[in-house]
């Protein structure tokens, strides 16, 4: 009785298998179809990697506005309201003598600055309007109010390292680069939903396989049980029968559990949370085209995040060079100061004829015994140059030369989808021509039919794994080239999502 039960569930999921009978319809739940395509659009929109991929451009994105922002000029108010101070000070006497009084200051104070970094120079110049006022409880004759109307102050680095001239060369490439590298992290979720979409297709078929083969090895087992008792067939014969058939029994429930399994996987990469059952379809349906490899390599050193990573590893070893060479060495500061300035015991008195306020000075940094510290940095920093210098070299002709081989592997993969598609044909009917002979007892070799089960399922599977080795190395070349030589286009983006 378990093994007709068994049978008749076998028999019940290979006629939906054959002829796309929806038994789930009468259940609780419809399975839902689900294309390749479908999958990577869900995934692009809503697995923790695209999440995660946005929100590492976000930031990348406003860390770029925020330094353009440090180029513009900036306006600031600073006050202090108030500034209460109690204290004892010391008193010269006219005597001569000293003594300790009590004093007590109530001061406030406000600025307005306009400041401007200066990129090219280093500098800073800045245009600011002071006023602060100064009580002091114990003594009557004072001005307590002093005010800068406005001024203008420079402060310029003469031979310094500059870091605003490198981050307006490395700080856009950063911005680039983070682009390139979030179109990069789209395309490998591509590829990844890929593998896990031919995971579970994978499962499926094994599935599939493994309850034709477990309803064909109980029709066969119950067939050679009749011709063993007629003495057409040897006990051993039977004996290997009664195995295949235990053994698909055993195939049919790892299948299943296997199906679980790869469907938990997947359902949880795209981060899909219900209870419905996925039915895959195979994207079998390829419009097939061959890429110019030496075309793949110019639009990939043209659009890929490789070559501009390179460009600013190279351009941050130069800044620390040029660090070296300049820090702890000869230096100038300039600071200039240009204004207005006035006093008075009231506000308006403190505006009224301002007088000139100029100051200059020039600030010497001069080292004179380092025992070759600075020499020995500038050295370590221009051997890391060469260091990098050499290693960008390399990474560029393997790069070029990864994205050649991969396009010559994408050109091969029609010829061996084709080859994959007809060896499972042939071995299909192959199989189909050996199980008749046997039905009809022509054929007296077990032997014979299993190896042909076995080349009829691993076809079958290698059909599949070609099919998925096709996509994964198409969507492989989009990622290293950022390019869509479907549509002849660089791959899309677009700023408006991030904002």
């Amino acid at each position: 009785m378990k093994k007709y039960l068994l049978t008749k569930y076998s028999l019940l999921i290979l006629f939906q298998a054959i002829f796309g009978i929806n038994f789930y319809a009468l259940g609780q739940f419809t399975p839902r179809q689900l294309t390749l395509s479908e999958a990577i659009e869900i995934s692009k929109n809503q697995s923790p990697a695209s999440l995660n991929a946005r929100q590492t451009f976000r930031k990348s994105y406003w860390e770029f506005r925020s330094f353009r922002a440090l180029y513009l000029p900036s306006l600031g108010f600073t006050s202090t309201l108030p500034d209460i101070n109690q204290t004892i000070t010391p008193y010269l006497k006219s005597d001569g003598t000293q003594t300790y009084v009590s004093t007590k200051y109530i001061s406030a104070q406000a600025n307005l600055a306009l400041a401007q970094k200066i990129g090219i120079t280093g500098g800073t110049i800045s245009i600011n309007s002071y006023l602060s006022g100064v009580n002091n409880v114990n003594s009557f004759n004072q001005l307590p109010f002093l005010s800068y109307p406005i001024n203008v102050e420079l402060s310029q680095p003469v031979f310094a390292y500059n870091p605003y001239r490198w981050d307006k060369k490395i700080k856009p490439l950063n911005y680039s680069l983070a682009k390139r590298k979030y179109i990069e992290e789209i395309e490998q979720i591509s590829i990844s939903t890929t593998d896990y979409f031919f995971s579970l297709l994978q499962a499926q078929v094994e599935k599939k396989i493994a309850l034709i083969n477990l309803s064909n090895a109980d029709t066969l087992y119950r067939i050679a049980k009749g011709r063993y008792q007629l003495g057409k067939i040897a006990e051993n014969e039977l004996l290997n029968m009664e195995l295949s058939f235990l053994k698909s029994q055993a195939a049919v429930e790892n299948a299943i559990l296997a199906l679980d399994n790869a469907q938990f996987r997947f359902k949880s990469f795209l981060r899909l949370q219900d209870s419905i059952p996925l039915v895959l379809l195979p994207p079998d349906n390829i419009v097939f085209f061959k890429i110019d490899p030496q075309k793949a390599v110019t639009v990939a050193n043209e659009h890929s995040s490789t070559p501009l990573d390179v460009k600013k590893k190279l351009l941050v070893a130069a800044s620390d060079v040029n660090f070296a060479k300049l820090d702890g060495r000869f230096d100038a500061q300039i600071h200039a100061l240009i204004g207005l300035q006035q006093s008075g015991p009231t506000i308006p008195d403190a505006y009224l004829n301002p007088l000139d306020q100029r100051q200059v000075s020039v600030k010497l940094t001069i080292p004179i015994i380092d025992w070759g510290v600075a020499r020995g940095q500038i050295k370590m920093a221009q051997s890391q140059e060469e260091i990098a210098k050499n290693e960008a070299e390399q990474q560029i002709i393997d790069f070029q030369r990864n994205v050649y081989l991969k396009v010559i592997e994408f050109n091969m993969q029609q010829n061996q989808l084709k080859i994959a598609a007809k060896s499972d044909t042939v071995a299909r009917k192959s199989y189909e021509v050996i199980k008749g002979r046997f039905l009809i007892g022509k054929m007296n070799s077990i032997l014979e039919l299993n190896n042909a089960q076995i080349d009829k399922d691993n076809t079958e599977k290698s059909y599949y794994l070609a099919l998925q080795t096709f996509w994964r190395t198409y969507y492989e070349i989009r990622k290293m080239s950022l390019f869509d030589f479907l549509k002849n286009e660089p791959l899309p983006f677009d700023l408006r999502d991030f904002k």
